[in-house]
């Protein structure tokens, strides 16, 4: 009996210190509140999905998540100040396609773009959408098309971006190849900015995320033509493919997600991972990515590692297709 007694004694102390470690093993993270580092200004679609995986996650894991604008040099700013981050699971970063099309084109950075940060999480992918200023006499981008091929020296359009090496950048500078035709690139400080330009008529065309071109459209200040995507998008049944407009064999994409310096303990990576395939798989996120024109998108963590690697070299590509030069 006293053997018994005591081998039962010692399996529940046993249960009891590992039920303790795994709390105290949890309470430790997070220990303090977090910060999402935003490499663009507010406004545009990687604030808004940033923020809204911030709310969510902060509320997930019981601690308010800081949401930190830091813009300049096309996202590198930002991005870099991630990379020299603790890579505790406190700092982390919301960042779209745009970051390996920069990275892409960038002579030269202070940090290895495609190990010096990691994703830990997907969140959406949607088509872009192509708008023109109303004053533009075109209503589809095959009268676009052939209105520039007719008066080129009357129509040499001004196409905004978020900056130089950025997702507008690389849809303008691709659609001009697809169509043959030459626009002009117009570099902003972020597509907030971009948006402004072309509502106010300061350039003509502006291919970005459906939530920061929409409220401009609802107001009557831009015309859309179409959608990026290779097929018609079930987010934007009514609108047709710009590939389908004269422009044949264009496609452009974007996608969102939540990124961390590289060197994450691969248990905390697991865990954060987790944590927002929770939040993108949740009825509320579905109804939050249908007011911003995307859809949800998850990849297996197996997969992240080789995301940037394969999204960078892709771009190199692009850039040399659009006549895109290192800067």
């Amino acid at each position: 009996m006293k053997v018994r007694t005591f081998a039962t004694s010692a399996a529940m102390a046993a249960l009891t210190l590992v039920a303790t470690q795994g709390a105290y093993a949890q309470g430790t993270f997070p220990s303090k509140n977090m910060v999402m580092v935003v490499p663009y200004t507010p406004g545009g679609s990687a604030d808004a999905m940033s923020r809204a995986i911030a709310s969510r996650l902060g509320t997930a894991l019981g601690r308010n998540i800081v949401v930190d604008n830091r813009p300049g040099a096309s996202g590198m700013i930002g991005t870099e100040m991630v990379t020299k981050a603790d890579p505790d699971g406190h700092t982390l970063l919301g960042h779209t396609s745009s970051y390996p099309a920069t990275a892409a084109v960038r002579a030269k950075l202070p940090f290895d773009p495609a190990k010096s940060i990691i994703p830990i999480g997907m969140t959406a992918r949607a088509p872009m959408l192509f708008a023109i200023h109303p004053s533009v006499p075109a209503k589809s981008a095959r009268e676009l098309i052939a209105l520039v091929k007719k008066n080129p020296n009357k129509y040499l359009l001004n196409y905004g971006s978020s900056g130089t090496g950025g997702n507008n950048h690389f849809a303008g500078a691709l659609f001009a190849s697809a169509a043959g035709i030459k626009m002009q690139h117009i570099p902003y400080k972020g597509i907030s900015l971009a948006v402004t330009a072309i509502a106010s008529g300061e350039v003509e065309v502006v291919i970005a995320s459906s939530s920061a071109l929409l409220p401009q459209r609802d107001s009557g200040r831009i015309r859309i033509l179409g959608v990026t995507s290779a097929e018609k998008s079930p987010l934007f049944p009514e609108l047709p493919t710009i590939a389908s407009q004269g422009a044949p064999g264009y496609e452009y994409e974007l996608w969102w997600g939540t990124f961390a310096p590289a060197g994450m303990a691969p248990d905390r990576l697991k865990f954060l991972y987790s944590e927002i395939q929770k939040i993108v798989a949740s009825p509320d996120m579905k109804k939050f990515l249908d007011t911003q024109g995307a859809e949800a998108w998850q990849l297996p963590l197996a997969q992240l590692p080789d995301l940037l690697p394969k999204e960078i070299a892709r771009y190199r590509k692009a850039a040399e297709l659009a006549g895109i030069q290192p800067q």
